[in-house]
């Protein structure tokens, strides 16, 4: 497997081995022993599918400490454009991102560690997103950040009127007035 570095330390993208043949192809998409060797120290404990239609953003996501999340996530069906922010209030990149096109067609992967929001939007006709969670999920930690927010000015790849979001996504605070410290 392929490692890629980001410009935003701990986030990672990886591109697994992919064997392919006359019946398809194969990729070995989590070895522990490997990705630990590739700096990628998290134990999962539980793994999210979702399915969604072309313009649907989700995020931006993250649960509150000390509930936070590392997340592996990938899409095994379509293609969307994947966004990490970094919320680490010491960190040199507080307040950037960095985004990663993950398809089926690339099988690529992408590391976010504790302390990043994360969210992503769908490019194709659908998606489906797959998410590997170092930390189970408790809804009185979770969290957001608006993801049209002007001092973010994430291009997402779809029309803001093409966009579909949920009720609760188009109410997140912008980064400027988020009051959780990772």
């Amino acid at each position: 497997m392929n490692v890629i570095k980001t410009p935003i330390e701990g986030l990672l993208v990886i591109e697994p081995q992919v064997f392919h043949d006359a019946r398809g192809y194969f990729c070995e998409t989590y070895n522990e022993q490997r990705y630990r060797e590739a700096g990628i120290t998290a134990q999962f404990v539980q793994d999210n599918q979702s399915c969604s239609s072309y313009g649907v953003v989700r995020g931006l996501h993250f649960q509150r400490p000390p509930y936070t999340q590392a997340k592996l996530v990938s899409c095994t069906v379509g293609k969307v454009l994947d966004v990490a922010v970094d919320l680490r209030h010491d960190s040199p990149t507080y307040g950037k991102w960095y985004a990663v096109e993950l398809s089926a067609e690339n099988h690529r992967q992408f590391f976010i560690p504790r302390g990043f929001a994360h969210g992503f939007s769908v490019l194709s006709e659908t998606a489906v997103f797959t998410y590997k969670c170092d930390n189970l999920y408790h809804p009185e930690a979770d969290g957001g950040l608006l993801l049209s927010d002007p001092e973010l000015n994430i291009d997402w790849q779809v029309p803001a009127e093409k966009r579909i979001l949920s009720e609760k996504d188009q109410k997140h605070p912008l980064l400027k007035d988020l009051q959780v410290i990772f």
